[in-house]
């Protein structure tokens, strides 16, 4: 791994296979598995991670148009799911053959439209069945609607029959999950009935995965396990993080007693002390709430506090107790000091801190 000059974001490809690996070894041979790369592929680099991973998956899943859309320019080839697509945006996505999720009647209907439009025939779509988590998605009692739409046209055919879970990490919610379960399977076997032949079923997450190996069906989805995480220290110790996010000092100041750091002179120092200014701010996803004192960085494998209030380019951490110098390099998070650890401090989760990372942080792979 090379030394940081600037900010940049690591990526460790030769981690991203290992947590493919892992996740695979949990399936059956002939269950298919569906890698999520939305949001930037959860931050890092949706076009590189989608195609160093290509030959190792079955299907894409993106959450809207314009991802998919980058990952065909990039050269990606598999099926991609498009999660929550806009009807606005139907007759783009069929132009770059991306596979929409159906979720409720207006969508249904605003697609088979724009696909009769463009004439196409038997367009692999998903429909979603809302069994819980109360986000998207059709009710059972919603397919007898959707089969008579079905039987009124020729231009779009069920791929897939899925569901979301939501809450598989957490095993105090067995009962909950288990039963979004069987009213999958009743609501599957209802439209496989219907439709007389059998579209794809899938319904779990990376928790799902690892706690619910009776729910994998056909095809299991995978996002924030690809990446590192699994929701909970048991599963973590079996995932490696792919990220790596560092920088390094842009300048040290010595700050004498009752002087101040930063805006709004959040920071009063009761004593001398030395801080360093780091080229990383809220502008590049470190949110004003790891500020004064929450948040923390390691340099040389020290911990050193944030001090004051993050600034849109900028954080100031207390150096006092630490060797170091100007352009010495700082890892914001790791494989060891990972962004779970940080997110806490934050009260937040590692998903909405990997995902905040600036797309003007450069990024670099290492293998």
């Amino acid at each position: 791994m090379a030394k940081a000059q600037e900010t940049l974001l690591e990526i460790d490809l030769k981690a991203l296979r290992h947590n493919v690996e892992h996740l695979k070894s949990k399936l059956k041979k002939d269950t298919k598995f569906l890698a999520v790369v939305k949001a930037f592929a959860y931050g890092s680099d949706a076009p590189a991670i989608a195609n160093y991973l290509q030959n190792n998956v079955d299907y894409f899943a993106v959450a809207y148009v314009n991802e998919g859309i980058a990952l065909r320019k990039s050269g990606i080839t598999k099926p991609i799911l498009v999660l929550h697509p806009q009807a606005v945006n139907f007759e783009t996505l069929i132009s770059n053959n991306l596979e929409p999720s159906l979720y409720n009647t207006k969508i249904l209907n605003a697609f088979i439209k724009v696909a009769s439009k463009e004439n196409q025939k038997d367009y692999p779509v998903h429909i979603k069945f809302n069994t819980g988590l109360n986000r998207l998605g059709f009710w059972e009692n919603d397919v007898d609607y959707i089969m008579s739409k079905l039987r009124q046209t020729n231009t779009i055919k069920v791929a897939s029959v899925f569901s979301h879970l939501a809450a598989s990490e957490d095993l105090d919610e067995n009962e909950f999950t288990l039963n979004q379960i069987e009213s999958f399977k009743t609501t599957s076997k209802r439209m496989i009935n219907a439709l007389g032949y059998n579209p794809m079923l899938h319904m779990c997450n990376t928790s799902g995965i690892l706690n619910y190996p009776e729910a994998h069906f056909d095809m299991v989805r995978s996002g924030i396990g690809l990446y590192g995480f699994g929701n909970s220290e048991k599963e973590n110790r079996d995932l490696k993080p792919i990220a790596t996010l560092k920088t390094v000092i842009s300048q040290i100041h010595l700050i004498e007693k009752d002087e101040t750091v930063g805006y709004n002179r959040a920071f009063k120092s009761d004593g001398f002390l030395k801080t360093a200014t780091l080229p990383i701010g809220h502008a590049d996803g470190i949110g004003r709430q790891y500020g004064n004192g929450k948040g923390y960085v390691m340099i040389h494998g020290n911990l050193a506090p944030i001090i004051g209030n993050v600034c849109m380019d900028m954080i100031m951490v207390n150096i006092t107790n630490i060797e170091c110098k100007e352009g010495d390099e700082v890892i914001i998070f790791d494989q060891s000091t990972t962004a779970e650890h940080l997110a806490e401090k934050g009260n937040t989760i590692s998903y909405e801190l990997i995902t905040a990372i600036s797309q003007r942080v450069q990024r670099v792979y290492v293998s």
